[in-house]
């Protein structure tokens, strides 16, 4: 039986939340996969209250997260060996998302080269009418060999 290879698994949840990620934090955010393509990925979430901050709109630390946890699956997606970690992270806020919104967080890859991947994470309302978020990151081609799910 052949093995699936992580772009596989992460399209066999398109339409449903991404249960199998490795990342606990990412399972805590509960994504729901749009678009899983080589080299992006797009994501649903649904803004919950332990997400916001003290005026119910969504924390910036989770807004971060929820980048790094994208651009990290982009990664993914491409179904390479070894483990990509981040070594920078730049996010710009734009517009506010709110408890019981459901905003969408796609990526794109900017530059690979042999060691290092540029790539950046747009945060959009539902509608994709009011840009939320965007972030960069610098990520670094480890020693580390992924596990297959």
């Amino acid at each position: 039986m052949k093995t699936k290879t992580r772009l596989e698994v992460l399209q066999d949840h398109i339409g449903g939340e991404f249960v199998l990620s490795p990342s606990p934090f990412m399972l805590w955010m509960k994504p729901i996969v749009i678009v899983a393509e080589p080299g992006t990925v797009t994501f649903k979430y649904h803004i919950r209250e332990e997400m916001t901050n003290p005026i119910k709109s969504l924390h910036g630390g989770v807004t971060a997260a929820i980048v790094d946890d994208c651009i990290g699956a982009t990664l993914f997606s491409l179904d390479e060996e070894h483990f990509y970690t981040t070594i920078n992270l730049s996010i710009d806020y734009f517009s506010p998302a709110h408890s019981g919104d459901n905003i969408l967080a796609k990526t794109s890859i900017i530059k690979k080269g042999k060691q290092f991947v540029n790539a950046q994470c747009e945060i959009w309302n539902e509608t994709e009418t009011r840009l939320i978020a965007r972030g960069y990151s610098n990520l670094f081609k480890t020693n580390v060999v992924k596990k297959v799910l």
